[in-house]
């Protein structure tokens, strides 16, 4: 199961991000609109120097991604972005949306389960017909919204390569979280 640790879009913390980081996750998204480029571009540095063998993804910031080496996450009103520049990851809210985003790399399917401020739910009935309908190949596809140690198991299909979540990992012990998730695996 991939685990992909998103950023609580609080800024910059040295210390925070480095537990998250060293907890054993497989992937790292920087979702921190507030910095700038430069501030995201030392951000995105210091997390390659600091755990190399994370994924590491920015949001929002082609610019960034590209002069990291990193991949960037486009989020829904990102403009397109050529196949190829960059390891690209968009979010999908509907299923309406696979067939102009199947080319990307990765998509985080949201949200599962309710989330603060992020509409109605897909449920796990929705999600397990979606994944059930898609070929074998195409891009990686992880959960996200209200995903949490205690429900994922609800989640394991063929289709699906993992969860992406921010609270688990942000509010408590980062390396439980990773632990939890990984014994419903």
């Amino acid at each position: 199961m991939i685990l992909l640790a998103i950023t609580p879009g609080a800024g910059f913390h040295r210390a925070r991000w480095a537990a998250v980081l060293r907890a054993g996750v497989d992937g790292f998204l920087i979702r921190e609109p507030q910095l700038d480029a430069r501030a995201l571009l030392a951000a995105a540095t210091w997390c390659q120097d600091t755990a190399p063998e994370v994924t590491l993804w920015v949001a929002g910031r082609l610019d960034v991604a590209f002069a990291a080496g990193c991949g960037l996450h486009a989020p829904e009103a990102h403009p397109e972005v050529e196949p190829g520049l960059v390891p690209l990851s968009r979010p999908l809210h509907h299923e309406d949306q696979w067939t102009a985003r199947r080319h990307v790399d990765q998509l985080l399917v949201s949200p599962i389960f309710p989330s603060p401020g992020k509409g109605a739910p897909w449920g796990v009935e929705r999600l397990v017909h979606f994944l059930d309908g898609l070929p074998p190949e195409g891009p990686r596809l992880l959960a996200l919204g209200g995903v949490a140690p205690a429900n994922a198991a609800l989640l394991r299909h063929p289709r699906l390569a993992g969860v992406a979540a921010i609270r688990p990992f942000w509010e408590g012990d980062p390396s439980g979280a990773v632990a939890a998730f990984r014994d419903t695996a």
